[in-house]
């Protein structure tokens, strides 16, 4: 084999060959189904599907007008998008280490030279001239990544190109669950309001019921002031509720990149679709929840950069060779006799650096580390968020029909109360009381519904996005309620 052709079969070998440990996702712990209660049941969603807008699986259009909105005017959401653009571009910065740089020149200069510069020969002495000199031609530089130091940096570049990519996604996920439960609590604030400003209507009327038998002689002062002051203390919740939802307001006008002063979102009685959610196994999450992209792709491109600091030990190689003409008369410029050219290979080898190449390894390998607890900190993460969704959303049905039952219950004491007061077996105070849990058991009952849609928010969001078409559900039945 001739000597050429063996340097060119090195050359491939160690071309080939790359410092540093090849990538392989950590392993991290997961059960095989959740710990859910019946009457749920788990399906697999499909993951390799397109996500289409899951908010709209909750059939409001006013919902799904917000959230067009803040994907379109988040300025946050907007910062991710130009953190990936960022992203792109380093990646092909980098890559671009791997080919050759051409460069073309050309460059014309008059000078006069010294007659008292140095001499370059003691027998001959200097004269002062004036001269041109023009040149023209390409230069190419190389530097070759023989032992894979710049294969690893296009690594680590592209792993956090795509680590960008799955955090954009995890910014829209978080921005539209966030504006979803933000909506979701204004819709709950306003069927509570809805609910004390019934009980308002039904206290004045009571109140005025009082006031016409306390003029008649049959109700006494007390019974009035007692009515009077269970209807100042309603109006007074109410108002304490609109400051909250004027917050939510202010919240989602923020969150829709629109100034919170003249935003309005106007009270409508909302009737909250819970959504069909399939709910997959945990190792699901591996790959749908753009966080956990986004942490495991931190991890490959924490273990490139050990391949990068590691090349460091090899030595460096640059080929360099330029050709182009240079004259001091422009028709000779082009000339045979202007022609130049040059070809060179440097080579460099760090001897001695007090220890500063290690250091940046055990950098490396520490910041490999640290990716990976990260990556499992952030499964552990998301399957605490998918268990909390899942019994959440149990106990949550459970409560909703214990709160109906509640305030059927309770309005059968109201009429009681009335109906034994107006025929005088019991005092006022029953009428107060009973008028009081009602209001109560009401308000419970919008709460309870406006969390069951916040927890089905943040289960989508738990379980990484939503799905453009109706699989198998994770459901829940009624429960039967021991009277």
């Amino acid at each position: 084999m001739s000597a050429a052709k063996t340097a060119l079969a090195l050359t491939t070998l160690l071309a080939g060959c790359a410092v540093g440990p090849d990538y392989q996702a950590p392993m991290v712990d997961t059960p095989a189904a959740w710990s859910v209660d019946p009457p749920w049941h788990v399906a697999a969603p499909d993951d390799a599907m397109e996500r289409g807008p899951w908010w709209e699986m909750f059939s409001d259009a006013r919902l799904n007008g917000l959230e067009t909105a803040a994907i379109a005017n988040n300025p946050g959401l907007a910062q991710a998008g130009a953190r990936l653009q960022q992203a792109r571009a380093i990646t092909t910065a980098t890559a671009a280490g791997l080919f050759p740089q051409l460069d073309i020149n050309a460059g014309a200069l008059r000078e006069k030279v010294s007659a008292n510069r140095p001499r370059a020969n003691y027998s001959i002495a200097n004269v002062s001239t004036v001269q041109n000199d023009l040149t023209a031609g390409f230069a190419v530089h190389y530097e070759a990544d023989l032992f894979g130091g710049t294969r690893r940096q296009v690594e680590a570049a592209r792993a956090s190109e795509q680590q960008a990519r799955a955090l954009l996604a995890n910014a829209r996920l978080v921005l539209s669950a966030e504006l979803a439960a933000d909506y979701f609590n204004l819709c709950a604030l306003d069927a509570e309001i809805d609910v004390v400003a019934q009980n308002i209507a039904a206290q004045r009327h009571a109140l005025e019921f009082v006031s016409a038998r306390h003029d008649m002689g049959v109700a006494s002062g007390l019974d009035l002031a007692q009515q009077q002051a269970q209807l100042d203390t309603t109006v007074t919740q109410i108002d304490l509720l609109r400051v909250q939802r004027a917050q939510y307001e202010h919240a989602i006008a923020a969150l829709t990149g629109a100034p919170a002063a003249g935003f309005t979102i106007a009270p409508a009685s909302a009737s909250f679709t819970l959504p069909e959610i399939p709910a997959g196994v945990p190792a699901d999450l591996l790959q749908r929840r753009p966080d956990v992209a986004a942490a495991e792709r931190a991890v490959a491109s924490a273990n490139a950069q050990i391949g990068v600091a590691k090349s460091a030990y090899f030595p460096g190689i640059s080929l360099g060779a330029v050709d182009g003409v240079e004259s001091n008369l422009l028709p000779a410029l082009f000339s045979t006799a202007s022609s130049l050219w040059s070809l060179g290979l440097s080579a460099s080898q760090t001897v001695f650096d007090a220890g500063r190449i290690g250091a940046t390894v055990d950098f490396a390998q520490a910041g490999y580390r640290a990716a990976v607890d990260g990556y499992r900190g952030a499964v552990l993460t998301a399957m605490q968020e998918v268990e909390d969704g899942l019994t959440g959303s149990v106990h949550l049905a459970r409560a909703a029909a214990e709160s109906d039952a509640a305030v059927r219950s309770s309005q059968r004491v109201v009429d009681l109360a009335n109906d034994r007061y107006t025929g005088g077996l019991a005092t006022y105070l029953d009428v107060i009381t009973a008028q009081q849990s009602l209001l109560a058991n009401e308000r419970q009952q919008a709460q309870i519904r406006g969390q069951q849609t916040l927890v089905a928010v943040y289960l989508i969001k738990a379980l990484g996005g939503g799905w453009n078409r109706v699989v198998q559900p994770l459901t829940v039945a009624t429960p039967t309620i021991p009277r």
